[in-house]
């Protein structure tokens, strides 16, 4: 499972093998715990957030969107 960005305590991470109905997505990872999913196309929550942590997600996750889509598309063959 290939990290794709490292921002502050978030790592993102990008699966290899997900399943085919799936939209493209990360996992957010803090420490050795997986946190939730953001989906690609439209940078939204797939699952819930930690509380408090909400915001500070989402704000780290788009300083590296563009970096994070092109790796899940090489990862993906996309």
């Amino acid at each position: 499972m290939p990290t794709v960005g490292i921002d502050g305590p978030f790592r993102f991470v990008v699966y290899p093998r997900e399943l085919p109905f799936e939209p493209p997505h990360l996992h957010v990872w803090m420490g050795n715990e997986e946190v939730c999913r953001i989906e690609l196309n439209g940078g939204t929550y797939m699952d819930e957030p930690p509380p408090g942590r909400w915001r500070a997600i989402l704000e780290a996750y788009r300083k590296h969107a563009g970096l994070i889509r092109q790796e899940w598309d090489r990862i993906h063959r996309r």
